[in-house]
């Protein structure tokens, strides 16, 4: 089954490290969004099932998008991918909805190891 799946984040080289380190196979339909306003938008439409989101973006951040998707009640699976790793940052997106988090650059062996760990993969 194709899991519709968002990335969000502003930055065209992070979205593409991300891409590149999506598992071998792994059955999914990726949508792209810049900002946190497109990236809530797509989720509202249906192709954030599964989202990897950044915390520092223009006209919405993060942690504003996760504040909306709480409050909306969608039932996307969210991993942000930041390079904001202070323990706060971590304790902040996990206690308003996200699964894990992910530090950047991206790692493609943690990635993988951490869809495992949920059942994802």
């Amino acid at each position: 089954m194709t899991i519709p799946l968002l990335i969000c984040d502003d930055s065209n080289m992070a979205r593409k490290q991300v891409t590149k380190s999506l598992p071998d196979n792994w059955d999914v339909d990726i949508t792209y969004a810049t900002n946190g306003v497109e990236g809530l938008e797509a989720i509202r439409e249906g192709k954030g099932e599964m989202v990897f989101l950044d915390l520092t973006m223009p006209e919405m951040d993060g942690y504003e998008v996760l504040q909306h998707i709480k409050k909306e009640g969608h039932k996307s699976v969210i991993i942000v991918i930041s390079a904001d790793i202070q323990p706060e940052a971590r304790e902040r997106v996990v206690g308003d909805g996200a699964l894990d988090f992910i530090k950047k650059p991206i790692n493609k062996a943690k990635l993988e190891e951490v869809l495992r760990k949920y059942g994802l993969l």
